[in-house]
C-alpha cells in the first residue's frame, strides 16, 4: 500500500489522500518512488474539478514527479536512477505523481540534472519547464536582448515567475503584467524592470495597436493574448502556453500579415525527449538556484488538496512543491 491523492467520480466527485494498493498501479516499464511533486495550474483544475482535465477514473493526480527508480525493464533506466517527469497525460489518463509510488513509461522520463535536487526539479516543474520552452522559442526566432521589451503575462504564476527569472538573467528587459499590484516588489526582485496592470491587456482592444513588445510569454490567452499580438513589434514573437483567461483568441490576422509577427505555440505535454532534455539542460545553466528558492512554497501531501483550492482562487504566487514522504 502507498499514499496517493486519489480523484474519484462515482456518485459524486471526491479528492482524498488515502492508501492505495500497489496492484492497482497502471501498466508501465518503470516503477518509481516519488520524493517530490508539485501543483501546476492543470493539477489545480483536476483536483478542484474546475476543468475537464481527468479522462479516466479513478485517477491519481500529479502531472510532475521527481525521485528514484525502484524497478525497471526499460533499457535506459535502472534501480537507483534519479528521474524527473513532466506531462505525457499523467494525472489525466495515466495515474500521476502526487503519490509515494508511480508506474510510468521509461520513454517519458528525463535524467535529473546533476545541478538540481529532486525538490529543486519540482520547484521548476511543468511550469518552469514550460517557461524555458517559451524562452527557447523566443531565442530560436531571433529575439535577442537588444531587440526591446519582453512582456510576461500572468507574472505571479508559475510560468510567469520563472520566465521573468530566466529572461532577466539572460539580459532581457522584462515587463511583468499582473493583477496583483501588491506583488510588484517581489516581481522586481525576480528581475522585472517594470510592472503593468493586467487590466491594460485583459479587455477587448483594437486589432492593430502601437508597437511595443519584441517578444511575449503569454500564459493567459483570450483578450490578453490578442492585445499582446496587436502590440508586438515588427518581426516579434509571441510564445503562447496557457489559457488562464480563456481558450478563445479574439484577434485578427493583421499582426501576422502586416508586421510579420510569429505566434509560437508551446506544448509541454507531448514535447519530444530531445526538446525536453534541451530545456532541462538550459534550466540547469540559466536558472539561479537562490532565486528559484524564493519562488517556492512547500506543503506535505496531506495539504495538497487545500493548496490546490488556493491556487485556483488566485491566492498562490510562484511555485508550490509537494513533499511526498515524511
Amino acid at each position: 500500500m502507498f499514499q496517493a491523492l486519489l480523484l474519484e467520480k462515482a456518485d459524486a466527485f471526491s479528492a482524498t489522500v488515502k492508501a492505495v494498493d500497489e496492484a492497482s498501479l497502471p501498466a508501465g516499464d518503470v516503477l518509481v518512488q516519488v520524493d517530490y511533486s508539485t501543483l501546476n495550474y492543470k493539477d489545480g483544475l483536476a483536483i478542484t474539478q474546475k476543468g475537464p482535465v481527468v479522462r479516466s477514473w479513478p485517477m491519481v493526480a500529479g502531472i510532475d514527479g521527481a525521485g528514484t527508480v525502484l524497478e525497471s525493464t526499460h533499457p535506459a533506466w535502472k534501480a537507483g536512477d534519479a528521474f524527473v517527469h513532466n506531462g505525457w497525460g499523467v494525472g489525466e489518463n495515466h495515474w500521476g505523481c502526487l503519490a509515494e509510488k508511480a508506474r510510468l513509461k521509461g520513454d517519458w522520463l528525463v535524467k535529473l540534472p546533476s545541478a538540481f535536487t529532486a525538490r529543486q526539479a519540482m520547484a521548476i516543474g511543468t511550469a518552469g519547464y514550460t517557461a524555458m520552452l517559451c524562452v527557447l522559442a523566443l531565442e530560436d526566432h531571433g529575439v535577442t536582448p537588444d531587440k526591446g521589451e519582453i512582456l510576461v503575462t500572468g507574472a505571479t504564476g508559475g510560468v510567469g515567475s520563472v520566465s521573468i527569472a530566466l529572461l532577466s538573467r539572460l539580459g532581457y528587459n522584462v515587463v511583468a503584467a499582473t493583477g496583483k499590484v501588491t506583488e510588484s516588489q517581489w516581481l522586481t526582485h525576480l528581475g522585472a524592470r517594470s510592472i503593468i496592470d493586467r487590466a491594460e491587456l485583459s479587455a477587448s482592444g483594437k486589432p492593430f495597436q502601437k508597437e511595443r513588445w519584441a517578444g511575449v510569454v503569454d500564459a493567459v490567452g483570450s483578450h490578453t493574448l490578442a492585445n499582446a499580438l496587436a502590440q508586438t513589434r515588427y518581426g516579434g514573437v509571441v510564445a503562447a502556453c496557457g489559457l488562464a483567461q480563456g481558450a478563445d483568441l479574439p484577434a485578427t490576422v493583421m499582426p501576422f500579415i502586416l508586421r510579420g509577427v510569429t505566434l509560437a505555440g508551446i506544448d509541454s505535454v507531448m514535447a519530444p525527449l530531445a526538446r525536453r532534455q534541451r530545456a532541462w539542460d538550459r534550466l540547469a545553466r540559466d536558472l539561479d538556484p537562490a532565486l528559484l528558492e524564493s519562488l517556492v512554497e512547500e506543503v506535505p501531501l496531506k495539504d495538497a488538496i487545500a493548496k490546490a483550492g488556493e491556487l485556483m482562487d488566485g491566492k498562490v504566487r510562484g511555485r508550490v512543491v509537494v513533499r511526498i514522504g515524511d
